[in-house]
């Protein structure tokens, strides 16, 4: 039961209804504010700053470049992601797995799609830190086949816990995955009232709300549990986040 005196609402970020860049090499599709593409509307949803869906050329990537003070995701759809950093970490990336990077005081990297023939999508994840500086972290989360079916994998939280990869904020992160006709809840915590639920693919309802591939949901000040209903084979990333 709801105890909280504040309305839980809804905002729905359609796929259609992002920022975009073309740059030949690079198709660019942008949740939140970044880069040239600045919507004072869409800046961010609490700690949850980027949410790239970037599709790379074959051969084409970033160049090395610096961040600091940002939780970085990485999230593979298709095709391979070669990784680079200045800690000294080298690795592809493979379709359904994951990166994490935390840039703490200041790190350097490059993603580049190695493949001479394959496009790589991808989701670019942003989070800002509850701490700045630190030493810049980096973690895989081979997750592919291992993923929970028909519910939710814990790939990221402020702990570690139950096999998750700690983080350097309060937000737990969730691969969720569902056959088409099956369903599941989301539990919520009073320390976390807001949730995204981005779909990776397929289509889903959201208490109500019908999601497809690459649209996201805002839900905040939710103190009961979400319930995601799949129409279709699907995946999605729901981030729980504290109030910031």
């Amino acid at each position: 039961m709801k105890t909280d005196t504040n309305p839980t609402t809804y905002r729905k970020r359609p796929a259609g209804e992002r920022g975009q860049a073309e740059h030949g090499w690079l198709h660019a599709r942008f949740s939140f504010s970044f880069a040239e593409y600045f919507d004072p509307q869409h800046m961010n949803f609490h700690s949850l700053r980027v949410m790239n869906n970037d599709i790379v050329e074959p051969g084409g990537g970033f160049p090395t470049h610096p961040h600091q003070n940002a939780e970085i995701f990485t999230y593979v759809i298709e095709g391979e992601l070669e990784h680079k950093d200045s800690m000294g970490n080298g690795s592809v990336i493979k379709a359904g797995d994951l990166q994490y990077m935390s840039a703490g005081k200041g790190v350097l990297h490059s993603e580049f799609n190695p493949s001479k023939d394959n496009r790589v999508e991808l989701y670019q994840v942003w989070i800002l830190p509850n701490e700045n500086g630190g030493e810049p972290r980096y973690a895989e989360k081979p997750l592919g086949d291992m993923a929970v079916k028909n519910g939710l994998t814990l790939l990221f939280s402020p702990d570690g816990k139950e096999g998750s990869t700690a983080i350097r904020q309060a937000a737990d992160i969730y691969f969720g995955q569902l056959d088409g006709g099956n369903k599941l809840e989301v539990a919520t915590h009073a320390s976390q009232p807001n949730v995204w639920v981005q779909v990776i693919s397929g289509q889903v309802t959201v208490d109500g709300h019908t999601l497809g591939k690459a649209d996201g949901l805002a839900i905040e000040n939710q103190a009961e549990a979400i319930r995601i209903a799949a129409s279709e084979d699907s995946k999605m990333l729901i981030f729980q986040l504290a109030n910031q």
